[in-house]
C-alpha cells in the first residue's frame, strides 16, 4: 500500500454554530472517503464543533493535517499551528504534515462555475458580472487572494468570458456584496449574479443571499466533487514521507 495511502488525514474546518456547516462538511469528508477507501480521514473543528483539532489526532502517531480553508489567514497562520502544539505537548512523539489551505487552487473556479450552473448561470456567459463574496479577513492577504481569483476568473476561458468578475466580502473589508452587485448594475453590467466563495452554509451564506440584491445566487461550494480533489491534491503535495 502507498505510504500515503497509510498516513492519516486529519481535515481541520472553522466550524460553525449553525448545524448545516457540519453537515456539509461531513459530506465533503465522505467524498474523500470514498475517492480514497484506504485512507484514514478524520475531521476536527476550530470552535463550536468536536472534535478539536488535538482530540482528533488522539491515538495517532502520524498524520496529515489540512486545513479546509479556503485562504491562508489568521485561523492557518496562528491557531491551527497554536493547536498541533498543543497536540505535541500532548503525544511528543506525534509526527504531522502541515498541508496547505484549500485555496487558491485551479479547481476552485470550476466548482464556482458548478455551483452557478446549477443555478442557472451559462459558464462564462459575457452577458453576466460575477461577484466573487467570499467571507473576508482582517488579514489584507487573504483579500488580496481572493481579489487576484477573480482577476484569473475574468480571464477568456476558450474564447468565452464573463462581463466581469469582481471581488466582495461578507465581513471586515469592502466592498460588501451588495456594494458590488449595485456597482456592476452602474456601469451597465446586463445581469449580475453572486458566487460564495464559501465553504457551507450559515450566517455570510445566508446574508449574501438575503442583501446582495443580484440576479442569481450560486450555493456555497460544499461537497463538490472538485474539492475532494483539491483535498487529495493537498493531501499528496505536503510531503507524507514527513508525517510517517
Amino acid at each position: 500500500m502507498p505510504l500515503e495511502d497509510r498516513t492519516p488525514l486529519v481535515a481541520v474546518a472553522h466550524g460553525s454554530r449553525d448545524p448545516r456547516a457540519a453537515a456539509t462538511v461531513e459530506a465533503l469528508m465522505d467524498g474523500v472517503r470514498r475517492a480514497r477507501p484506504g485512507l484514514e480521514v478524520r475531521t476536527a473543528y476550530l470552535d463550536h464543533s468536536a472534535p478539536t483539532l488535538p482530540q482528533a489526532l488522539l491515538g495517532l502517531r502520524s498524520a496529515v493535517v489540512l486545513p479546509l480553508l479556503l485562504t491562508a489567514a489568521y485561523h492557518s497562520r496562528v491557531d491551527l499551528p497554536a493547536a498541533l502544539v498543543e497536540a505535541r505537548a500532548r503525544e511528543p512523539r506525534l509526527v504531522v504534515g502541515y498541508g496547505d489551505t484549500l485555496g487558491p487552487h485551479p479547481l476552485l473556479l470550476t466548482a464556482l462555475e458548478r455551483r452557478l450552473a446549477e443555478a442557472g448561470v451559462a459558464p462564462r456567459d459575457p452577458d453576466t458580472a460575477v461577484v466573487l463574496v467570499s467571507a473576508g479577513s482582517s488579514d489584507a492577504r487573504a483579500n488580496a487572494t481572493v481579489a487576484a481569483l477573480a482577476r484569473s476568473w475574468s480571464l477568456p476561458s476558450s474564447g468565452r468570458r464573463w462581463w466581469a468578475v469582481r471581488p466582495a466580502y461578507a465581513s471586515a473589508a469592502g466592498p460588501t456584496p451588495a456594494e458590488a452587485v449595485a456597482e456592476l448594475r452602474r456601469v451597465g453590467a446586463p445581469r449580475v449574479v453572486v458566487a460564495p466563495y464559501l465553504l457551507a452554509p450559515g450566517l455570510f451564506a445566508d446574508r449574501v443571499r438575503r442583501e446582495s440584491g443580484a440576479d442569481a445566487v450560486a450555493d456555497v461550494l460544499g461537497a463538490a466533487p472538485e474539492l475532494v480533489s483539491v483535498i487529495l491534491d493537498r493531501y499528496r503535495r505536503t510531503g507524507c514521507s514527513q508525517a510517517a
